[in-house]
């Protein structure tokens, strides 16, 4: 079983201090990307919820820039240490409480080693507690805590504050300060050292008027930044100079009196000045400091990042990212930094031009669109050879994401319009279906009418290369049922033939270049109408053809119509059901033909072809169908309904609001069933497995089932419930290298290169080719400093190092 399909945008990412890793939160998982590459190299597990921070452990000098150590967090409530460079876990903590973001700001301080090797080193959490009072849980709150990292445990007694919810922590980069917003408040602490770590933390409080969204310290000077719901940024200046006790270079510097006059300051807020930059038309997300502290970054809802120098207030702009902004991320390599959108993606930016070097394409995730675009297959379509998912987006294009390799493959731009984050979409990608081996596809668009006027359906038809996968447009017909909308789209098995259904009452079937298959390196191609059909004005609301072509199916609202597409003649007509049926779709070897009807009476019915007749029915709300090719088995996704919920526990279902069951098509128990979670807005599809990273016993010809839940999130595993023949992706043998060429990592990126080992037999050619029996003797040969310390090595690799001999005493 492989699951994929994660959110890469949860959580910020983090660096490595070689800037030549990224380290993503994906689910209850950390995946590690190449910066140069932007492919994933390694993978951290081992938490079982949701990955809320990750946190390098910086290098205190640019000798240690190897150092590949970090901290992470987990609502399952645990820290956890890593060496991502091996991958490996060195350390857990245990704290049972949700962990939502964590700050470790002694990592960030400007200590002497041996100052930090002799102190334990304290982290600060924001977690979720629920109390107990009178025997019942109080209101859930969130709550900072301290947490000695060294010895694994929470500081005793030390709340620092408690609010409605868990926020994020944010620090500053000297390690100096830390703090959250907290509606129009921003708490800032100061991190105590030295002889007062024992003690609580100072706060301060700094106030507006409007809801705060996000804060940035600036890297060197007591500033700190804030973004509100408003889209204005305010920068206070010279913070904490009378609460906290001010050394070092800040010691010479004035501080304000509360009697004093400080532009901009509300009340009596412990700074010297607040000024305000107006950009943004809409909240401020994402809000960061350049490491130089020169510049600010902020981007919000409508997909800008903004550049905005300090000292002279100019703007500089990186627009038409497509997406709004969530997190700006700025690396230990001034020339590199990286932007997390809301559409899945992590773009790598080129400083400071902010060229966009590569993109981490995660699957794009679920949008709300207008009720008109609401049809059965909720949006999906599925390449079965090639293990591929088609997905619409907001910016009017279509993403094919692998489903084996769980990475975005390549984006279709569906309509040429210029998209604008947070506004209403004005048009909308209703339906999009693929040919059998993926060379064609066809998508139903709707321009969403203004006021009553200025309505357009269009339906578009698109060819592509079988080895490239970019699809170009060929051919567009507008209102292809007159002024009716298109319900439902099928391609014919074996031939470049589509069929289109409208709510007006008619069907029609489109051939490409007289329909035969497509000719290796034949780019001319245009679609026509060959024929048109109907039944009693009835809505045609979905349709199918047989496994061979031969027969059409089409639903006439209640019944199922069939039809000889060649002729264009209607062959007979099966029984009604009693609401409108959205999905048909034939099962074994189209014997039996399966029919899902929604409405106030659902209904899943399958129906023998022969006999004409229904063979077994459910009443059953059926959110996705799939059949599998050239076998009678079929998988339904049912939504649980909430009256039936209601009437247990919670912890009969754990939040499961569906159910996978798994049908042979003669038979009306099912052959196996799982529960799942998210169903609403759920896809089903049998692959096939022909990908090369899958082993030579699980290429057993069966298909494999793959369910995408509501968030897009995907599982793919065996449908026969067989542990022998479960599909097993290794997905470390399909990791990719650190870099392109030259690219160290694991013990190299760790010791560095250690001298090449040349056997004396490998000198001369005719020698035979056997291992040496002596090759720690020239392995390890080199200075001393260049060597690993022996107590990084494992016990048995040290001993197979060893020559044993025999001693014989008199």
């Amino acid at each position: 079983m492989i699951t994929g399909g994660k959110s890469y945008v949860s959580a910020p990412p983090a660096f490595s201090n070689d800037a030549k890793r990224l380290l993503v939160c994906t689910g209850t998982s950390v995946s590690i990307f190449s910066t140069s590459t932007g492919l994933q190299i390694a993978s951290l597990k081992g938490h079982k919820a949701f990955v809320t921070s990750v946190t390098v452990v910086p290098a205190s000098s640019a000798a240690s820039k190897i150092l590949c150590f970090c901290w992470t967090t987990s609502l399952d409530g645990t820290i956890r240490y890593w060496d991502f460079s091996i991958p490996e876990l060195m350390k857990t903590i245990d704290i049972r409480l949700p962990v939502y973001s964590m700050v470790i700001p002694s990592l960030l301080g400007q200590l002497l080693e041996r100052d930090v090797k002799s102190r334990d080193l304290f982290a600060y959490v924001s977690v979720q507690n629920i109390g107990v009072k009178d025997g019942k849980p109080v209101p859930v709150r969130g709550q900072i805590l301290k947490c000695n990292l060294t010895k694994s445990r929470l500081a005793t007694g030390v709340i620092l504050a408690e609010t409605q919810q868990p926020e994020y922590l944010t620090t500053s980069s000297s390690g100096s300060f830390f703090g959250i917003r907290n509606k129009r408040k921003i708490h800032v602490w100061k991190v105590p050292n030295g002889q007062f770590e024992k003690l609580g933390a100072k706060k301060i409080t700094l106030h507006h008027t409007k809801d705060l969204t996000v804060l940035a310290f600036h890297p060197t000077q007591r500033t700190v930044a804030a973004g509100d719901v408003t889209g204005r940024i305010l920068i206070w200046r010279g913070f904490g100079n009378r609460t906290f006790p001010v050394s070092g270079e800040e010691a010479g510097k004035k501080s304000f009196d509360s009697d004093e006059d400080r532009p901009g300051v509300r009340g009596n807020d412990d700074a010297d000045s607040c000024s305000t930059r107006h950009w943004h038309p809409t909240e401020v997300i994402a809000l960061s400091f350049s490491s130089d502290g020169a510049y600010l970054y902020s981007g919000g809802k409508e997909g800008v990042l903004v550049v905005w120098q300090l000292d002279t207030e100019k703007r500089k702009y990186l627009p038409r990212i497509g997406s709004p902004l969530l997190y700006f991320t700025d690396s230990p390599d001034p020339l590199l930094a990286s932007v997390s959108c809301a559409d899945n993606q992590i773009h790598l930016l080129k400083m400071p031009s902010m060229e966009i070097l590569k993109s981490i394409s995660g699957i794009k995730l679920p949008c709300s669109f207008p009720d008109v675009c609401q049809g059965s297959n909720n949006g999906f379509a599925f390449n079965q050879n090639d293990g591929l998912v088609a997905l619409r987006s907001e910016n009017y294009s279509i993403q094919f994401y692998s489903l084996f390799d769980d990475c975005g493959i390549c984006e279709v731009q569906i309509c040429e319009r210029n998209h604008q984050p947070g506004e209403e979409l004005t048009v909308v990608i209703t339906s999009v279906v693929l040919s059998l081996d993926g060379s064609l596809m066809t998508t139903a668009e709707i321009r969403i009418p203004e006021g009553g006027i200025g309505g357009l359906i269009c339906l578009k038809f698109w060819d592509s290369e079988l080895e490239n996968k970019k699809f170009s447009l060929s051919t567009v017909v507008y209102e292809p049922h007159r002024d009716a909308g298109i319900s439902a789209l099928a391609f014919h098995p074996n031939r470049r033939m589509v069929v289109s259904t409208s709510y007006g009452g008619d069907f029609k079937i489109w051939v490409c270049n007289g329909g035969l298959p497509k000719v290796q390196g034949e780019k001319n191609s245009s679609w026509m109408c060959h024929s048109v059909g109907s039944y009693k004005k009835k809505s045609m609301t979905a349709a199918t053809f047989s496994a061979d072509g031969s027969v059409l199916a089409v639903a006439a609202e209640t019944v199922i119509t069939l039809w000889d597409p060649e002729q264009n003649i209607l062959v007979a007509v099966i029984g009604e059901t009693l609401t409108p049926i959205v999905n048909l779709s034939f099962a074994g070897d189209s014997q039996f033909l399966v029919s899902v009807s929604q409405g106030s009476k659902p209904q899943l019915s399958v129906w023998t072809v022969s006999k004409l007749s229904i063979s077994w029915s459910y009443k059953l709300h059926i959110e996705a169908l799939a059949c599998a090719v050239d076998m009678s088995s079929f998988a339904v996704l049912a939504l649980i309904p909430e009256s039936v919920r209601l009437q247990f526990s919670d912890s009969t279902f754990q939040g499961r609001d569906g159910m996978i069951l798994h049908f042979n098509a003669n038979d009306p128990v099912p052959l196996s069933t799982w529960s799942v979670r998210k169903a609403q807005g759920g896809g089903l599809a049998f692959l096939r497995s022909e990908k090369s990273n899958i082993s030579s016993d699980e290429k057993s010809g069966h298909p494999w089932l793959v369910y995408i839940n509501g968030d897009h999130e995907y599982t793919l595993f065996d449908p026969s419930g067989k542990e022998g023949q479960e599909l097993s992706l290794t997905k470390q043998g399909s990791y990719h290298a650190l870099e392109e060429t030259g690219g160290k990592f694991g013990y190299e990126a760790i010791y560095g290169e250690l001298p090449e080992f040349v056997s004396k037999m490998d000198q001369t050619l005719s020698a035979p080719s056997v291992p040496s029996q002596r090759p720690w003797e020239t392995i390890f040969s080199g200075s001393s400093h260049e060597l690993p310390p022996l107590t990084k090595l494992c016990s048995a690799f040290l001993e197979s190092l060893l020559e044993r001999r025999t001693v014989t005493t008199e």
